[in-house]
């Protein structure tokens, strides 16, 4: 782990609550898909959250949600908007994603927990895998999607990608999925037994998603979630 300063480059609203934050390190970073960063708000303040960009990126990507006008990550906005520079320290996290495997992945994520997973799509879609890759975005309301035509021509542009995004709660006119996501991933997916998969969202989604996903045959040993060291 290393501590490296950065620009911001840019920080843009991605919905009413969700923020994109481009970072660019002073000097060359080196992490792997689907790890996560502290961002340093001071020595005792260390703030984590998945990198959503892909090795080798120009920039670091954070795709942060916001909630309240004090909250813990509007805190972390505030600096943003305050400061040219900012410290961060990575990489940091061992759900990264396992490049030496050939099974198909699964990747599955709600809300801003898709930071995790579209680092891991993104360098997948960058090496030209050859590898089965399913991607499952389950998101509350139709307010809160953002970047889905981006993520669909991601995924889309892999030999074997499928994205599925599920609304929780959908409008009239919504022509996808509904409902929530991992019940969709069991009703889809015959055979979990088959995939390495890579969970995120909050805490207690993960730990329901983990107990489902193996009851229906899913392997734990190829399972991940930076989650899992803390439920």
């Amino acid at each position: 782990m290393q501590a490296i300063e950065c620009k911001v480059h840019s920080l843009t609203p991605l919905t009413d609550y969700v923020y994109k934050a481009l970072l660019k390190p002073a000097s060359p970073v080196s992490h792997l898909a689907g790890q996560y960063l502290n961002f340093v708000m001071s020595e005792e303040d260390k703030r984590p959250f998945s990198i959503a960009s892909a090795p080798n990126a120009e920039f670091i990507e954070l795709q942060i949600g916001a909630f309240g006008e004090d909250s813990y990550a509007m805190q972390v906005i505030d600096k943003l908007k305050a400061s040219d520079t900012v410290t961060v320290e990575l990489p940091l996290g061992n759900a990264q994603l396992r490049e030496d495997s050939e099974r198909p992945v699964l990747l599955v994520a709600g809300g801003t927990g898709f930071s995790y997973i579209k680092s891991m799509f993104e360098h997948l879609a960058a090496e030209k895998s050859q590898r089965k890759v399913v991607v499952y975005w389950g998101l509350r309301e139709p307010s809160a999607c953002y970047e889905l035509e981006k993520t669909a021509a991601t995924v889309a542009s892999l030999s074997n990608g499928e994205f599925i995004p599920v609304i929780e709660n959908p409008a009239k006119d919504w022509q996808g999925k509904s409902g929530m996501v991992h019940k969709a991933v069991m009703a889809d997916i015959e055979n979990l037994a088959d995939y390495d998969i890579y969970i995120a969202g909050r805490f207690d989604m993960v730990g329901v998603l983990r107990d489902d996903f193996i009851a229906k045959g899913g392997i734990k040993e190829q399972m991940y979630a930076d989650a899992f060291a803390f439920i």
